[in-house]
């Protein structure tokens, strides 16, 4: 048995865990529920010595953890199913633990059965799944065959015969006399699972009850009433009689009747009365969920809100000039009838609908515009009048010879010579 007395646990300014009392009995499958931040990860820590109160106690079978002898032989725990050496294989992370708790080494075989580890016994645990991972943790847990467990999201990773598998797992121990001690947020698992619930929020204890007791204490109990939906008159006549007989009657979205105050033979017998015909009569009873969601609305410290995307809207550029209605970006000539505004421009094909004049034209590297207007594909040229067939060059004129010097001039620069110069 675990009993936690007056237990708290502040951490500097923060108080994770405030005057916390229980009992987690054997025989029974207990459910540990609470909100994000709530303090069942610290709860759980303390039991197990991993973390000292600030104020209280907490015990095993009427001993601190620290103070049982062999301590992992009487109590097995599942909190970080990550916190194996990866490069140990899943037989050698068990013999491990079983050598340093003194547990025969033939029980390290019996529990990777028992988890469906055998055919992976010998690979190393860095490449196992989460689920397999989560499959190797509960091994642990389950070495030194303890009287006591706890498991904090034994689901977490599993999947749907894995699920099924740890489920009727904890109620087998839970039925052996064992003491199970479960934390999940899996209502749903809890509902099929958990005989008794523990809820916290913000570190204190919000309830301690069975769950068919935690249920009727945090649900609206209704009845549901239909009507012929074809018969809407039948409904507004049952409605006044309902109302007229002290019962509170609210429409729901499906067209049925929400019905509190008056029970269901009274509803029936009223029905009868003003020969209304029923297509359905049931009580509503709530889920888990509902229940849970009920009791801890106040307690929950991370709330959603919603994403308005205000960051994410496209804004136009600066000087973009809208194009006129009827016209879409990016196509030109404009639509027959359409006129394009004042200092509007016909895009560059290539460019993005939007582009700024003077800024680095087309796409990024590699990026494609979808809004590019297809290149024009090239005419083929047209027929030319046929032209009269070439005539052959004519010689050119020959060259009036220079007129000589007058005597005693300075003879002209050799011009040829001075090209050839020229043309090296």
């Amino acid at each position: 048995m675990i009993e936690a007395v007056g237990l708290t646990k502040r951490y500097g300014a923060k108080t994770a865990v405030y005057n916390l009392s229980f009992q987690v009995r054997p025989g029974v499958v207990t459910g540990f529920l609470g909100p994000n931040g709530s303090g069942k990860s610290t709860t759980m820590r303390m039991i197990l010595g991993l973390d000292t109160p600030s104020a209280g106690h907490v015990t095993v079978n009427g001993r601190p953890y620290r103070q049982l002898p062999n301590a992992p032989r009487q109590v097995g725990a599942l909190l970080d199913a990550k916190a194996i050496h990866g490069g140990r294989s899943a037989y050698h992370h068990l013999l491990c633990l079983a050598q340093l708790s003194g547990i025969p080494a033939r029980r390290v075989d019996e529990v990777l059965g028992v988890v469906g580890l055998q055919d992976v016994a010998k690979k190393r645990s860095k490449g196992f799944s989460l689920g397999m991972g989560q499959r190797l943790g509960i091994a642990a847990a389950l070495l030194g065959d303890p009287q006591v467990l706890l498991f904090d999201e034994p689901v977490n990773g599993l999947d749907p015969e894995g699920i099924l598998w740890i489920r009727n797992l904890m109620r087998k121990l839970a039925s052996e006399g064992r003491t199970v001690f479960v934390s999940s947020h899996l209502m749903s698992e809890m509902a099929l699972t958990a005989d008794h619930l523990i809820v916290i929020g913000r570190g204190q204890l919000l309830a301690d009850m069975s769950v068919k007791d935690f249920i009727a204490h945090n649900s609206a109990d209704f009845a549901r009433v239909r009507t012929p939906d074809d018969e809407p008159e039948q409904r507004d006549k049952l409605s006044a009689a309902l109302a007229e007989a002290g019962g509170h009657v609210q429409p729901e979205p499906d067209g049925a009747l929400r019905v509190t105050g008056l029970p269901l033979p009274r509803i029936s017998d009223l029905a009868h009365a003003a020969d209304v015909r029923l297509w359905e009569l049931s009580p509503h009873s709530a889920s888990l969920e509902e229940a849970y969601m009920r009791m801890t609305q106040g307690a929950v410290d991370y709330r959603s809100t919603e994403d308005q995307r205000a960051g994410l809207l496209a804004q136009p550029p600066a000087g973009y000039a809208a194009p006129p209605p009827g016209m879409v970006p990016g196509a030109w000539p404009p639509p027959q009838g359409a006129v394009p505004a004042a200092g509007y421009a016909p895009p560059v094909p290539g460019a993005f609908p939007g582009q700024v004049p003077g800024h680095a034209p087309g796409p990024f590297p590699g990026q494609v515009n979808p809004y590019a207007v297809p290149p024009v594909s090239p005419q083929p040229p047209a027929a030319q009048p046929p032209q009269a067939p070439p005539q052959p060059p004519q010689q050119p004129a020959a060259a009036p010879a220079p007129a000589a010097a007058p005597e005693g001039a300075a003879a002209p620069a050799d011009l040829t010579k001075r090209d050839s110069e020229d043309a090296r």
